[in-house]
């Protein structure tokens, strides 16, 4: 299924993600939220890219802490759009900072980013893709596949002979789980 696990295991870049976080569950807001920024990021660009850049954006983006991004304003946008050790994109900054005030929105409906993902899981990934539009910004078909792959909502990350799928397997990720 996962083309990852041929060219990932031992890259130096690829490998550590592959290895210990692709397809791992997740639950902690800021890795939720710090995975679909570096996706959102990703769109037009190459994973190993977003990887090289990931400590920069994190600098930048203030830990991927949800509040703090929530409360970015022109100040921060000017900031950001001039800084290199990011992807300096307008759309996409402004998506980082509307999707984190969502997310603070999520927290009184579902207890947070990761209570409203389980309120909606298992949906088919076309139906997953429709919610991510209608919710957050920047979240077309391949962004909201790949963050839900990621992070174990969706199958795929890792195909079946590879020694990540028998770590992700143990964590019992929620495409495993029957519903």
């Amino acid at each position: 299924m996962s083309g990852y696990c041929a060219i990932a295991p031992g890259h130096p870049v690829h490998g550590p993600y592959h290895d210990t976080e692709y397809g791992f569950p997740q639950r902690e807001e800021a890795v939720l939220f710090e995975r679909l920024l570096l996706e959102i990021n990703q769109a037009g660009l190459s994973w190993e890219t977003i990887l090289k850049k990931r400590e920069g954006l994190r600098a930048a983006y203030g830990g991927f802490e949800v509040d703090t991004v929530a409360g970015y304003g022109q100040a921060d946008i000017a900031r950001l759009m001039g800084d290199a050790g990011i992807i300096r994109n307008r759309l996409k900054v402004l998506a980082a900072i509307h999707n984190a005030q969502v997310i603070q929105t999520l927290r009184a409906s579902h207890g947070g980013f990761a209570g409203w993902l389980d309120a909606h899981h298992p949906l088919e990934k076309a139906d997953w893709v429709k919610l991510f539009k209608q919710t957050f910004r920047f979240t077309g078909g391949q962004i909201t596949g790949e963050f839900l792959m990621s992070l174990g909502y969706l199958p795929g990350a890792h195909h079946q002979g590879c020694p990540a799928f028998a770590l992700v397997a143990c964590r019992q990720p929620a495409w495993m789980q029957a519903r």
